[in-house]
Parts: C-alpha cells; sequence; structure tokens
C-alpha cells in the first residue's frame, strides 16, 4: 500500500513536471499557440479577449479564485485583458513558486480551445449566418441570396410560422435553413438566444442585424414592456445587446463577420438624410444617460417617430464603427454596416398612409433613381456578408453613388449601362462609402457604446 502511494506520488509529479515543461517551451512548436485568425491565438497571444457582458473565465482567473494566486498585475484596456509583461508569469503555491512562461498559457485550456475551434458543420461544409427578421423584405432576400451562395442560414424571427410559410413557398433546401425565434423587444429573450446559438450544432460564422421598426405615424412614443421606446430598444439597444453576446462565438469562425444595416437616413451627408426633415442627430445621447427608460428620444428629445427611426440607425452604424475600434484587433472580426438602396415597397413603410406607399416607389424610380428591388438589396446585403472584397473591417459600404446626390442621366452605346444612376439606386458596384461626420465621432461613439451597456 506504501509502496503504491509512493509510485503515484512520484508519478504524479513527474507528470506535473512535464506539464509545466510542455507549457513553458512546448505548446508554441507543437502549434497550439498560433496566429490571430485562429481561436488558440486568443489563449496564446499577449493578450486573450474578455467581453464585457459575456466573458468567458480564463485560466488566470480562476487562478485568482484558488489558493494559487498571481504575482504579476493585470491591466484592462478597451475591453482587452492586458498583462503587463510579456514575460515570465510566476505563481505561488504554499511555499512552492512555479513558472509559467509568455503569459501564463495553460495546457488545458489550449486543448479546451483547440476543441472548440472544430467546425460544428456537421459535415456539410456550409457556412452558417444569422439573420434577424428575415422573414420579411431585406431579411428575406438576404437569406434567399445566401442560400443559393451555399450558405446555412438561421432566420432569427419573432413569427416562425411565418417564415416556415415563406421559406416553403420559395422553395428553400430544408438543409439550408432553420428558424429560431427571437423577440427583440425582450432583452431576456435575446441572451436566452445568444445562449442557445453558443451551444448550437453548427459553427456561426456571421451575423447580421437587420430587423427594424419604423413608426413614422405615431402621435407619441409606444414602450415596450421593459420601459424603452420601440424603436430605440428593436433597432439599437436589442442588436447592440446581440451583437456583445455573440462576439465570443463568432470569433471561432474562419471567416468571422457582424454586419448591421445602416441606412442614408441615419446619414446627414446624404440626400435621404439631410435633406429631408427631421434629421438623425443624438445631440449628448441625454435620453440614454437618463437610463433610457420611459425617455421617448436618445438625445431626450420630444417623441417624433421618423427621428427615432434615423437616431436609431444612426446609432447603429455608430455601434459598428466603435466595435471595429474595440474588438477587431483582438477578434479578427470582420464589422460593417451598409446601405442597401431605397426598397421602396418594403413592409418597414408599413405605417405610411396608403397614397405614400403607392407613390413613393414611382417617386424614387423615376425621379430621385435612388430605388432598388428587394431581390437586388437582399444580394447587397449578402455580398457584404459573404465577398472576399468585404473582409475589411470598419467599412460603410454603399453601391451607386451612395445616395449622396440625386439622380442623373448616364449616356452609353451599351445599353445595360444606360439610364438613372448616382443615386445608391439599382445597379453599379460596390464601394466604401463615407458616412456622415457624426458616425465618425470616436467620442460620441464611445459614450453611446458606454451609455447602451448600462
Amino acid at each position: 500500500m506504501t509502496k503504491t502511494f509512493i509510485f503515484t506520488a512520484v508519478f504524479a509529479s513527474a507528470c506535473l513536471i512535464a506539464l509545466h515543461t510542455f507549457a513553458s517551451s512546448g505548446a508554441s512548436n507543437l502549434g497550439l499557440a498560433t496566429t490571430a485568425s485562429s481561436t488558440l491565438s486568443r489563449v496564446s497571444a499577449p493578450h486573450s479577449v474578455h467581453h464585457p457582458i459575456s466573458p468567458r473565465m480564463s485560466f488566470v482567473n480562476r487562478l485568482n479564485q484558488s489558493p494559487i494566486k498571481p504575482l504579476n498585475r493585470m491591466s484592462n484596456q478597451g475591453g482587452v485583458t492586458r498583462r503587463s509583461g510579456r514575460d515570465s508569469v510566476r505563481y505561488s503555491v504554499g511555499r512552492t513558486t512555479v513558472v509559467h512562461a509568455q503569459d501564463g498559457n495553460a495546457l488545458m485550456d489550449a486543448i479546451k480551445n483547440f476543441g472548440d475551434s472544430l467546425p460544428k458543420i456537421g459535415g456539410d461544409g456550409r457556412k452558417t449566418t444569422i439573420i434577424t427578421g428575415a422573414s420579411s423584405g431585406l431579411g428575406l432576400q438576404a437569406t434567399r441570396s445566401l442560400i443559393e451562395k451555399g450558405y446555412h442560414v438561421i432566420m432569427a424571427v419573432r413569427d416562425p410560422e411565418k417564415a416556415k410559410n415563406v421559406a416553403e413557398a420559395l422553395e428553400f433546401p430544408k438543409d439550408q435553413y432553420s428558424i429560431e425565434y427571437l423577440e427583440l423587444e425582450d432583452f431576456s429573450n435575446v441572451k436566452k438566444f445568444a445562449r442557445k446559438m453558443a451551444s448550437y450544432n453548427r459553427q456561426i460564422d456571421s451575423l447580421v442585424c437587420n430587423a427594424a421598426l419604423y413608426l413614422p405615424a405615431s402621435p407619441s412614443p409606444q414602450y415596450t414592456d421593459e420601459g424603452y421606446e420601440r424603436s430605440n430598444q428593436v433597432n439599437h439597444l436589442s442588436h447592440f445587446l446581440l451583437v456583445n453576446l455573440m462576439i465570443p462565438t463568432v470569433q471561432k469562425s474562419r471567416d468571422p463577420r457582424i454586419v448591421i444595416v445602416g441606412s442614408i437616413t441615419g446619414n446627414t451627408n446624404t440626400v435621404g438624410g439631410g435633406a429631408v426633415w427631421p434629421w438623425a442627430d443624438l445631440g449628448k445621447l441625454n435620453g440614454l444617460a437618463e437610463g433610457g427608460k420611459g425617455v421617448p428620444m436618445m438625445d431626450g428629445g420630444n417623441f417624433n417617430g421618423a427621428k427615432a427611426y434615423k437616431d436609431s440607425k444612426l446609432a447603429n452604424m455608430m455601434t459598428v464603427l466603435e466595435a471595429h475600434r474595440r474588438y477587431h484587433d483582438s477578434t479578427g472580426i470582420t464589422f460593417s454596416s451598409l446601405y442597401p438602396g431605397c426598397i421602396a415597397e418594403t413592409a418597414l413603410f408599413r405605417d405610411k398612409k396608403p397614397w405614400f406607399r403607392k407613390l413613393f416607389p414611382l417617386f424614387m424610380r423615376y425621379v430621385t433613381g435612388g430605388y432598388v428591388s428587394e431581390p437586388e438589396a437582399g444580394d447587397r446585403l449578402a455580398q457584404v456578408v459573404s465577398d472576399d472584397l468585404c473582409k475589411k473591417s470598419g467599412v460603410y459600404w454603399g453601391w451607386n453613388g451612395g445616395a449622396k446626390t440625386v439622380a442623373y442621366l448616364k449616356v452609353s452605346s451599351d445599353p445595360s449601362q444606360r439610364g438613372l444612376t448616382g443615386a445608391g439606386g439599382a445597379g453599379g458596384d460596390i464601394f466604401e462609402n463615407e458616412p456622415s461626420v457624426e458616425v465618425r465621432n470616436p467620442e460620441k461613439s464611445k459614450r453611446l457604446w458606454e451609455l447602451s451597456a448600462r
């Protein structure tokens, strides 16, 4: 019995020494510490991502809660945990000091992360994207376009039965889409959805925040059960929460992308945003600073349904740029926004009067030249999700002039190149559009992020 105990103790000690030697020098040689494009790099690299809303407890944090105490200090800058140096980190265990080389890499953390990084795609090899509001309009057409490109699309919708019916009507292949319930007027449901996606049977490669409410005819603010103005919560706050919760899941992809649909109405440097009252303006964010609950507008002003929508789209585009600044380098995620064109027949205008819904498409098609059909707009959104050209992070994408001018008549010997152009309407190539000065304001974007996260 005594010999067995001594042998076991000696064997365990030898294993610990071997494990320490491996962690100190062998992990990087065996490829467990790879480039930033790999999930493992977020364990092995000089700094690992700890998301402020849904952090993953790291090896170091687990040590901090055990009798093993780190002797060096750690700092947090911009949501990324950084150690004070890249040299050896010493941990004290009673009177014994164990030295973990190069940021205290842990073999078990590396192995777990390696397992997490393996694709969960069920053998079909398809990339998977989540699209909110995928049962109609732009979201549905983007779903159709991505399915045609070979993607699997998770249709995140508030009415699963409606999504089922339209998917069957459009004859989507049953193995290329899933339908999941998501209610953006309920923060707890957003959290539940994100938890489900974190353990989904497929790797989530991209997230598209598309769903939106537009209530221009509402004479007074409508509030969700949680007390927030509906446009603010559905369009901005819930998508902001979903983006933050999904970052740890999406970053495991080999091509991670998060896209939030923008709009010219939130950009005052466009015809639609700068020449049409009311203008998007978040002011000093006084409404959010007051807590947001029971407050009709993010800027703290009086309610205006059209402005509430425009302000929310401004917040969407600012969120993309701030997420890029905070997390692109540390996660590898491509953060993008876009203006897909004026989809004049979309159900987004359901709150408008019948005469407007009849004349507006004609006006956009033949007067301004900004008209884009739902299928073409869906193809544009799908391009930002799938095209290698769109892997550049922090970009607001546009087509055909970016809607900064009204259309002009283009003359060409090529029939396909003739007609109205230059207003962000149909046709044209994708390009890096320039958002407004307010969208690009880093200090206000930082404040918006901090107030939205409260």
